[in-house]
């Protein structure tokens, strides 16, 4: 089968280098001829474990191709991916024109090509509830006059950044909303290969597909706030969150997943998710208070970590300097949009600190950000030397297990503000650490 993903962001990428891995014959469009080059020699324009791997084995197989043309994918491919970005604007309202544009082209490369065969159209993006009609509604308007007879189809992801590939090529679930009964035949076809071992594919209506993702990725928010929150209060009532965490996770109706307190969440979905699913809200007259509230939580959980250190220094950051383990906005990716650690980078900045940072994978994407208003370094002792306390950011593995006595010798005073909770406080109190965390004594 002939598929086809139009955009090679994080999840057309994956997906289109997945699809490939399973034996499709797979091509993917983007507008950007220089991104298109690079992943052509089989060269990856993220960090995503795994990924390159597969990106070079199936390009060399012949599986898995590139081009700037929608042309190329458009009158071929029985099954044709959006993967575009859908970012939010200034209202929180997610910004669809990618997709329309992506649907107009389409219409257009129809009517001019003569196609005639049946095609499914699948939004992988994460869009608003209503897009599938939408970009039906499009493709219909646009002039449409080759007869080809389509579907548009929610098919939203559900990929974790750090283990996109495990989760694109074991996944959990597949949701699939469509009311087109040739089109449910042949997405069950196209991910039949994925599941083998049992796990559902989830028909329903695209609306309620849509809806899905949205519901998903804010309920795992609101648990993230929530336990922030929880934190907080243990700081003031003198009780250990560690503590409070398993005994809340180990309730089956709970879980621990997603219960651990730190510097907030970040991303490209979280953020942009909850508020695309409060403004939808609004939109449809309710009040989803739950959701303000998390939106509320995160922003100031995002400046926590740099408050404290502020305050520790009574107030102001003037002629010190900050060392800072972790830039991406979580583990195993170079992702840096909405990155805590970014929002606590400017907060240390803004009091007047020099910040000497580190990240395993984030450094480019940082520096596109923050250019030279701090410095970088080579490895993670690097930025410690001279500096006057360690803020720890991103819960990489890297900086789990560091050498302490390395570490007291390099900083000005041992120093650490933790805002993952990577370390046993008793053992940083014992080993000669001031020590500060989320939510622990």
């Amino acid at each position: 089968m002939k598929v086809g993903v139009v955009g090679t962001g994080y999840v057309g990428l994956v997906t289109g280098t997945c699809f490939a891995e399973m034996g499709y014959d797979v091509t993917c469009v983007d507008i950007d001829e220089a991104k298109v080059e690079k992943l052509s020699r089989g060269e990856a324009t993220i960090f995503e474990t795994g990924l390159e791997l597969l990106l070079e084995r199936n390009i060399k197989e012949g599986r898995l191709s590139f081009t700037t043309k929608l042309e190329d994918a458009a009158t071929t491919c029985r099954v044709l991916f959006f993967a575009l970005p859908t970012p939010p604007g200034g209202d929180g309202e997610a910004d669809l024109s990618f997709v329309e544009g992506a649907a107009r082209d389409l219409a257009r490369i129809w009517t001019e090509s003569g196609r005639t065969d049946y095609c499914v159209v699948v939004n992988k993006s994460t869009v608003p509830v209503g897009t599938a009609d939408r970009v039906r509604g499009i493709i219909e308007a646009e002039g449409h006059k080759a007869g080809v007879l389509f579907d548009v189809v929610s098919n939203p992801e559900f990929l974790r950044e750090g283990v996109a590939v495990s989760d694109f090529m074991k996944p959990e679930r597949i949701v699939v909303g469509t009311s087109s009964a040739q089109a449910e035949d042949i997405m069950r076809s196209i991910y039949e290969p994925f599941v083998r071992q049992g796990n559902p594919i989830l028909i329903m209506d695209e609306r309620s597909s849509e809806m899905t993702k949205y519901a998903a990725n804010s309920f795992l928010a609101t648990k993230i706030s929530f336990i922030n929150e929880v934190a907080n209060l243990c700081e003031r009532v003198g009780a250990n969150v560690d503590h409070v965490r398993q005994g809340m996770g180990t309730d089956s109706r709970i879980g621990n997943l997603f219960l651990y307190p730190g510097v907030g969440f970040g991303g490209s979905c979280f953020p942009k998710d909850v508020q695309a699913l409060l403004r939808a809200s609004h939109e449809n007259d309710y009040d989803f208070k739950i959701l303000d509230a998390v939106l509320t939580v995160n922003d100031r959980q995002r400046h926590s970590l740099g408050k404290k250190i502020v305050d520790h220094f009574g107030g102001s950051l003037a002629g010190k300097t900050i060392a800072v383990w972790g830039l991406a906005f979580k583990a195993r990716t170079d992702d840096v949009r909405e990155s805590p650690a970014h929002f606590v980078v400017r907060d240390l900045l803004g009091a007047g600190a020099r910040v000497q940072a580190f990240d395993p994978e984030a450094m480019a994407t940082t520096r596109a950000v923050f250019g030279d208003e701090i410095t970088y370094g080579k490895q993670p002792y690097e930025v410690l030397e001279g500096a006057d306390a360690l803020a720890i950011c991103t819960e990489w593995h890297e900086f789990r297990r560091p050498e302490y006595e390395k570490v007291k010798s390099l900083l000005r005073q041992p120093l650490v503000f933790d805002g993952r909770n990577l370390y046993k406080p008793e053992r940083m109190r014992d080993m000669g650490f001031e020590y500060y965390s989320i939510g622990r004594p």
